[in-house]
C-alpha cells in the first residue's frame, strides 16, 4: 500500500516521518498527472500547491480549524488528504467537483470558484469564532499572488488588520501566475521579496549548512529562521503588509515541507492576524507543464499524460473566431483596444497583444476595474473592447450599469462561454448574462449562431460609441454555419414549414440551431411555423415583435435563465405592443446547478429539438378555440 493510500484524514500525516513526506509528495503528484491527463481538469495549479497543503493539514486541524482556499483550483491535494482519492469521474456527473464542495466533505467550505474572496471569508469566520467564544480556533485563506490583484482581497486585507486578537493565517500562495504571469505594482512587489539577490545566497546558504549537521531540529531551523527574518528586515520590502498591521512571515520554500510546516506553526502560534508567503512552481514536478510558457496546463482536457498532448485536438472553437476577427478590426481602427481581467490568452487576446502590445491592458484579476476603466477610455476617444468569461461579468455588473451605460459610453464587452459551460460547475456557467443585462438601459447585446454572425457582429458592436455593446458565445466548437434563407427587417429567418406558419420558434445564438430542428420536427406533425434568429437580441426589436405578432404561439429557445431572458423580454414587448401571442420561454432554470457536460444538462432540461417540439405541439392542440383556425391571426394593435 502506498503513502497516500493510507491516508484517509489529515490526522494521519501527523504519523509520516520527513523522509516519508516526501515520497507521499512524489505520490500525489504522480496520482494527479495519471487521474487528471484521463478526465481533464486543473492541473497545474495542484502540481504546484502538494507540500503546501502536506503541511497545512499537518499544522491545522481540519474541519475544526478552517481552511479556505481562493479560487479552488488548486484544491484537488486537500481532496486527496482530506479521503476523497476516487478521481475517476472527477468534473462529470456524479463524480467529484473540480472545486471544494460541502456536499462531498466537511473540510469544504466555499464552493464557488471567483477569485479574491478567501479573505473576506476568513475575516467573516474569524469574527463569528470570536463572538462564539471559540477564539482557540484558526482561520487559514490560502490565496495566489494573482487572486491579491483584486479588489475585494484588498478591502478584506484592510479589515483583517483591525482584529489584532483574531487569528487569521493568509497563505500566499507566490508562482508569479494566475492563469498568466501576474501583473501591476502588487506583482513587482512580491518579486522584489521573491528574488532580493544576496537574501537568496544567504537563504541557500544556511540552508546548506543545516543539511550538512543532518536533519534540522527546531532550534536549528528557528536559528536559521532568525537570521532570514534579520537580514529581510534589512534588504526585503515586505513593509507593504507589515505597515498594515498584518505580521509577515517569508519568503519561504514552497516545497520544503518542513520550512513550510514551521513558518505555518509560528504563524498559528502568533495569535493575530499574519501573511505567510510562499513561493511556489505552477505545474512543479511535470516537465511538460514546467517547460511550458503560455500555460496550458492550467486546465486541461483529455491528455497524453507522457507528453501532455491533447488526446483528441480540439476544432476550431469560438474563442478563435473572436482571435482572428479582433486583430482584423484592430488594423482597421487603432482606437480600438483591448481589456482583460489576468485571462489574456483565455479569452483569445494573446495575437492582439502580440500585434499591438501598446493597446492591451491586462488589469489582473479586477472586473470592476476594467469596466470603469473603460468607461474612461472611451470618454477619452478610444473604443474598449472588455473581454471576460461571462460569469466574471457578473462581478462587474454595477461599473456597467453607472459607469459606463449611464454616461453612454461606447464599450464592447465580449463574452466567452456564455451558456453552459458544465464541467467547472455552478460558479462557472455563463447563464446569469442575459437575464441581468436586460436590466442595463440603452444596451445592446448580440448572441451570434455561427462563425459570419459572430464576426459581422463584432464589426457591427465596435461600430456603436453612444452606448455598450455586448457579444455573447458559448465554450467549444464553433457548429457549422447556418445561412439565412431570407430577412424579415433585422431579423433572420432560417427556415419555413408548411403553407400557413402557426408557431414562431425564435432561436437565440448557438440555440438557433436546435430551433431549426424544432421546425423540421414540427412540420412533421404538420404544424406549419418560422424559425428565425434576431442576432441582436437586446433590446427586442420591432421587427421581432411585428413577425411574432403574425403567429399564434411564440417558442423561445435560448441557454440564459428561461424566466427573465430573452423569451420574457419578448412576451414583454408583445404585451406592450397590445399582441395577446402566447410565448413560451425554453432556457436554463432559475437554480445552481451541478456539474456535468453541457449535452447532459442540456438533456435534463428538455432542450433538445424533439422535446421542444413535442411539448410545443401539445401548447398547439392546447390553443384557444378561436386560434385554431389556421387563417385567423391576432396582429397587434399598435404601441
Amino acid at each position: 500500500m502506498s503513502y497516500l493510500e493510507r491516508i484517509r484524514r489529515p490526522a494521519d500525516l501527523r504519523q509520516l516521518s520527513p523522509a516519508e513526506l516526501d515520497v507521499l509528495a512524489k505520490e500525489v503528484r504522480d496520482f494527479l498527472v495519471t487521474a487528471v491527463a484521463r478526465t481533464g481538469g486543473h492541473m497545474g495549479p495542484n502540481l504546484g500547491v502538494v507540500e503546501l497543503t502536506i503541511a497545512l493539514h499537518r499544522v491545522f486541524d481540519s474541519p475544526r480549524d478552517r481552511v479556505v482556499f481562493d479560487t479552488g483550483h488548486q484544491a484537488y491535494v486537500h481532496k486527496l488528504l482530506t479521503g476523497r482519492q476516487d478521481f475517476g469521474d472527477l468534473r462529470h456527473r456524479g463524480g467529484l467537483s473540480g472545486y471544494p464542495s460541502r456536499a462531498e466533505s466537511d473540510h469544504d467550505i466555499v464552493e464557488n470558484s471567483h477569485a479574491s474572496t478567501a479573505l473576506s471569508w476568513a475575516d467573516g469566520i474569524a469574527k463569528a469564532n470570536q463572538l462564539r467564544g471559540l477564539g482557540d480556533r484558526s482561520v487559514v485563506a490560502v490565496i495566489g499572488d494573482g487572486a491579491l490583484t483584486g479588489g475585494m482581497a484588498w478591502e478584506a486585507l484592510n479589515n483583517i488588520a483591525d482584529g489584532q486578537d483574531r487569528s487569521v493565517v493568509i497563505v500566499v500562495n507566490d508562482n508569479g501566475r494566475s492563469y498568466a504571469p501576474t501583473i501591476g505594482g502588487l506583482a513587482r512587489h512580491l518579486d522584489a521579496l521573491r528574488t532580493t539577490p544576496h537574501y537568496e545566497k544567504v537563504l541557500d546558504w544556511g540552508k546548506r549548512t543545516l543539511q550538512r549537521s543532518g536533519p534540522p531540529g527546531r532550534m536549528a531551523f528557528e536559528a536559521l529562521h532568525g537570521m532570514k527574518k534579520g537580514l529581510k528586515d534589512v534588504i526585503a520590502p515586505q513593509g507593504l503588509f507589515e505597515g498594515l498591521g498584518i505580521k509577515y512571515v517569508g519568503p519561504i520554500d514552497g516545497h520544503d515541507i518542513g520550512e513550510v510546516e514551521m513558518a505555518l506553526r509560528r504563524a498559528k502560534a502568533f495569535g493575530g492576524p499574519v501573511i505567510v508567503h510562499a513561493i511556489t512552481q505552477k505545474g512543479r514536478g511535470y516537465t511538460p507543464a514546467e517547460t511550458d510558457v503560455v500555460d496550458r496546463f492550467h486546465a486541461v482536457g483529455v491528455i497524453h499524460p507522457e507528453t501532455g498532448l491533447p488526446v483528441a485536438p480540439s476544432r476550431f472553437g469560438w474563442t478563435s473566431v473572436f482571435a482572428e476577427e479582433i486583430v482584423e478590426i484592430g488594423r482597421r481602427r487603432s482606437d480600438v483596444v483591448a481589456l482583460t481581467a489576468a485571462m489574456l490568452a483565455p479569452v483569445g487576446l494573446a495575437p492582439f497583444a502580440e500585434e499591438f502590445p501598446d493597446r492591451v491592458f491586462d488589469v489582473g484579476i479586477a472586473e470592476q476595474h476594467a469596466v470603469t476603466s473603460a468607461a474612461g477610455m472611451a470618454f477619452a476617444g478610444l473604443h474598449p473592447v472588455v473581454a471576460l468569461y461571462a460569469t466574471f461579468l457578473n462581478r462587474g455588473y454595477d461599473q456597467l450599469l453607472m459607469d459606463v451605460a449611464l454616461h453612454r459610453a461606447g464599450v464592447t464587452f465580449v463574452l466567452d462561454r456564455s451558456g453552459l459551460t458544465g464541467d467547472d460547475g455552478a460558479s462557472h456557467n455563463g447563464m446569469w448574462d442575459m437575464a441581468l443585462l436586460r436590466t442595463v438601459p440603452g444596451l445592446r447585446l448580440a448572441a451570434p449562431r455561427d462563425e459570419p454572425t459572430l464576426r459581422a457582429a463584432l464589426r457591427d458592436a465596435v461600430a456603436v460609441e453612444d452606448g455598450p455593446t455586448v457579444v455573447r458565445y458559448p465554450k467549444g466548437a464553433v457548429p457549422d454555419a447556418l445561412p439565412a434563407v431570407g430577412r424579415q427587417g433585422s431579423v433572420d429567418v432560417l427556415a419555413r414549414h408548411g403553407g400557413v406558419p402557426r408557431v414562431l420558434v425564435v432561436g437565440v445564438g448557438v440555440m438557433a440551431h436546435t430551433a431549426v430542428e424544432v421546425g423540421v420536427a414540427l412540420d412533421a406533425q404538420g404544424i406549419g411555423s418560422t424559425v428565425v434568429d434576431p442576432r441582436w437580441v437586446l433590446p427586442v426589436s420591432e421587427d421581432l415583435v411585428s413577425l411574432a405578432g403574425q403567429h399564434d404561439l411564440v417558442v423561445v429557445v435560448e441557454d440564459g435563465l428561461a424566466s427573465a431572458g430573452i423569451g420574457s423580454a419578448l412576451r414583454d414587448a408583445l404585451a406592450a405592443a397590445g399582441a395577446d401571442v402566447p410565448v413560451r420561454c425554453h432556457g436554463i432554470p432559475l437554480r445552481f446547478l451541478e456539474h456535468a457536460s453541457r449535452a447532459q444538462l442540456v438533456e435534463e432540461f428538455h432542450l433538445r429539438g424533439p422535446d421542444i417540439a413535442r411539448e410545443t405541439a401539445a401548447a398547439v392542440a392546447a390553443l384557444a378555440p378561436e386560434r385554431q383556425d389556421p387563417a385567423v391571426r391576432l396582429r397587434p394593435t399598435g404601441r
